[in-house]
């Protein structure tokens, strides 16, 4: 077994050891000479065996996942590589079942290695240039499976992205040292001992399992599918550089710095006092906000617009999809869509203030008041943004004066059929960012249509790793033929947090036929914990809603935007239009916004041509050539088809190290005092207290009666392990990463300047929710 050795446990035999245990007293020398090789031979043996049986055993694995390997012929091959111990398993498949290689690691240096090819390249090798491989297989295969010829002294790798080689270097470092590590048992009796008895009789936790654990956190990520990158675009054109080639060198360096710069965005290392070249931004000069109430969601249409109407009406059939209807501009409010959709974040203080807030009813409860808060800006009558043209971008920013922070939001539209707009918010500092799409359909019902924001937006709070997953309500347009045209919100929506079980339900409704004023715009829902229900809301979306708290009984105000609210609002920033890109949404429709202000519909349906247009000669082009249209910001997985901002960085926020969150050219940075490893994977889990755990929420790992309760990770149910985020055991490999080079005297230069600067944080995350023994916490300092 793998675990930490302690002194009191047992000691390392070897040549110079004397055996006093015999009976006879004092051995002559021959007889202790004779004692030593029989210990000699053992230890052999046990050696063998151990590491036979590390390498056997499949819940001894420090990570999996598909790696490109570079060939001696230079082209690359997708292996399934399996990280244990001291050693590197590398097979075909997935499945373990045909055998390539078996790489020892302890003669073996890493080096991350420079590459002008997407992805993250770093290089195994031998400093003296001698063979890596082990001779057999795990199985005694003598023989591999047969694939390209591969380097004898060096192996060089490559990963999908930059955050998943940074895990695998890790990886990689921390099997080399566990690789000493492994316990000495002692043979007694035939017997091997291979259990730690604490002084409370349990049995301590050892290395392996909390490895296992950590593979198993990480299953979502190594499960990849093998083709989500191909092998036919390396071996095209494939010009990489000899190792032993400076010139070499030196090019890749230099054509390797777009893709460098590009991953390396979402942080800066420079000095502190440097002058930082960010995207200048100027306070938003007007912002129309709509009445409360039916009167801002009606408009009497003239009579001729209502023409208009007829005439649109003649190309349209129940039920039809409207998204390829050229629309009348008279309908159209003066700004872009994706502009809209930043509505939602003029009241992200609520945000601010539910990323510290303890209790996680609370958090799901300021969570929704902050939800809420989106709808109530409004345009006066009936108005419909501009449909984004396809790699259009908008960006902007929201001022928190009591935190000193800035909260940034970054929009790109990723497609046109279907029309998907993806966004990105972030603020870092007060730890709270989120990411969606939105595919935007509409259906024609005869005298009525409705807007259909498909899609899901995800809030993460950084410091606790908690997700809040949501949808968004539909946009319902009546009075089309006859009757007074009204916009309303319909359906019903969710907002869940899977981490902590707590969930709200919300359910916009619509006007009934007969109904009064006052049923205009009314919003009921739940929020509960599992299936209790906790807390019940009624009210009016852009007025007054109230909360009843089902324990208490209590009703009280739970969202009322009042003028003192309104004017409390968050000060947005925007670019100015010089400063703007030529696809950006303020620049693009400047045209088109004059016109419909100056109320020169002929002007406005002209400019709109124009845009429409030159997007459809695009489109053709790119057919022509077959070529796909490839976002700026934002990248699309294609397992999940979910669209992921580029330079994300879910990293909670270092008041140490981390100076300041900024923006250039629509990447979101880090100015910080040292560049720290990034890490792709959740965000830290919450050290705090949670509050009482509910028994019908499985699956939260609470603190029952506010007290850390003993988690000891061989009874804990898989259920409950997979509830803590993957970030959590990578920094727990971290910290023994950390504790394995400070043990055996190495310095700590710069690289471990991370996990140093977190010590505390991980020893509490150890101590807290691993659930070790004693011995453990001893050996790890905690």
């Amino acid at each position: 077994m793998f675990c930490p050795v302690f002194q009191s446990e047992t000691k390392l035999y070897n040549g110079s050891d004397k055996d006093v245990s015999t009976s006879g007293g004092k051995l002559t020398k021959k007889e202790s000479l004779k004692v030593q090789k029989k210990n000699y031979r053992e230890e052999k043996k046990r050696a063998t065996k151990e590491l036979l049986s590390t390498i056997t055993d499949p819940s001894v694995i420090v990570m999996a996942d598909w790696l490109k390997i570079r060939g001696t012929l230079k082209s690359w091959t997708k292996l399934w590589c399996v990280l244990k111990p001291g050693v590197l398993l590398i097979y075909k498949t997935h499945k373990n079942g045909q055998w390539v290689g078996t790489v020892l690691l302890n003669a073996c240096e890493l080096i991350e290695r420079p590459s002008k090819k997407d992805g993250f390249c770093f290089k195994l090798f031998h400093p003296l240039e001698q063979s890596i491989w082990a001779v057999k297989g795990p199985k005694g295969e003598a023989v591999g499976s047969i694939t390209q010829p591969l380097p004898s002294s060096h192996l060089i790798f490559r990963a999908a992205s930059e955050s998943d080689g940074r895990c695998w270097m890790d990886a990689l470092e921390l099997a080399l040292k566990c690789s000493s590590l492994l316990k000495r048992t002692m043979i007694r009796e035939g017997k091997e001992d291979m259990s730690t008895v604490t002084t409370s009789g349990e049995h301590s936790i050892n290395f392996y399992s909390l490895l296992s654990a950590f593979t198993m956190f990480n299953d979502s990520d190594h499960l990849k599918d093998p083709d989500l990158y191909s092998d036919k675009s390396d071996r095209e054109g494939e010009q990489d550089h000899e190792e032993s080639d400076p010139e070499g060198l030196e090019k890749s360096e230099e054509s390797d710095s777009d893709t460098s710069e590009r991953q390396d965005d979402s942080y800066m290392d420079m000095d502190p006092n440097e002058h930082l070249r960010e995207t200048p931004y100027l306070e938003q000069s007007h912002e129309e906000l709509g009445e409360a109430g039916e009167a801002a969601q009606t408009e009497t249409v003239s009579e001729e617009n209502k023409s208009l109407i007829w005439t649109l009406l003649k190309q349209v059939r129940p039920g039809m999809d409207l998204s390829k209807v050229v629309l009348p501009t008279f309908i159209l409010e003066p700004r872009s869509f994706l502009d809209k959709l930043s509505d939602y974040y003029y009241h992200a203080d609520f945000l601010s203030e539910a990323a510290i807030e303890e209790n996680a009813f609370n958090r799901m409860k300021k969570v929704v008041k902050w939800y809420i808060s989106g709808f109530y800006k409004k345009p006066k009558g009936l108005k419909k943004p501009y449909n984004p043209i396809i790699g259009e971008t908008y960006r902007c920013m929201w001022l928190h004066q009591k935190t000193n922070s800035k909260t940034f939001y970054i929009a790109e539209q990723v497609s046109h059929h279907p029309p998907v707009s993806a966004f990105y918010v972030s603020n870092r500092k007060d730890g709270f960012c989120l990411s969606g799409s939105i595919l935007a359909k509409s259906k024609f019902y005869g005298n009525s249509l409705s807007a259909i924001l498909d899609g899901e937006a995800r809030l993460t709070f950084l410091n606790r790793g908690e997700d809040y997953v949501m949808n968004m309500p539909y946009a319902h347009c009546k009075g089309i033929l006859y009757g007074t045209m009204t916009l309303e919100l319909g359906g019903q929506i969710t907002i869940a947090c899977e981490k902590t079980g707590y969930s709200a339900q919300l359910e916009f409704r619509l006007k009934p036929f007969l109904g009064s004023s006052d049923s205009v715009n009314q919003v009921s829902g739940k929020i509960k914990l599992g299936k209790e229900v906790l807390a019940t809301l009624e009210g009016h979306w852009d007025s007054e809603i109230f909360i009843n708290d089902k324990k208490t009984g209590i009703m009280d105000t739970f969202w009322n935007p009042t003028t003192e609210l309104r004017q409390s609002r968050l000060t947005r920033c925007t670019v100015p239009p010089e400063e703007q890109g030529e696809f950006e949404s303020e620049r693009l429709w400047q045209h088109v916004t004059q016109a419909i202000i100056n109320k020169d519909q002929t002007e406005a349906t002209n400019e709109k041509f124009i845009l429409e247009e030159a997007q459809r000669k695009s489109a053709r082009e790119r057919k022509a050539k077959c070529e796909d249209w490839i976002p700026a910001l934002f990248e699309q997985d294609p397992v999940t088809g979910e669209w992921h901002y580029r330079y994300a960085d879910t990293r909670p926020w270092d008041p140490l190290n981390d100076l300041i969150q900024f923006e250039k050219d629509g990447c979101i940075q880090t100015k910080v005092r040292h560049r720290t490893p990034m890490v792709r994977s959740g965000s830290l889990i919450s050290l705090s207290n949670q509050g009482p755990r509910r028994d019908n929420c499985k699956c939260q790992v609470g603190f029952p009666d506010g007290k850390p309760a003993s988690r000891r990770l061989s009874h804990l149910p898989r259920k409950s392990l997979v509830c803590l985020p993957v970030n959590s055991a990578y920094w727990f490999l971290l910290w023994c990463k950390y504790v394995m080079l400070s043990r055996s005297a190495t310095a700590l230069d710069k690289n471990w300047t991370e996990v140093h600067k977190h010590r505390k944080v991980i020893r509490a995350l150890v101590a807290t929710y691993i659930g070790v023994s004693d011995d453990l916490r001893s050996f790890l300092g905690v």
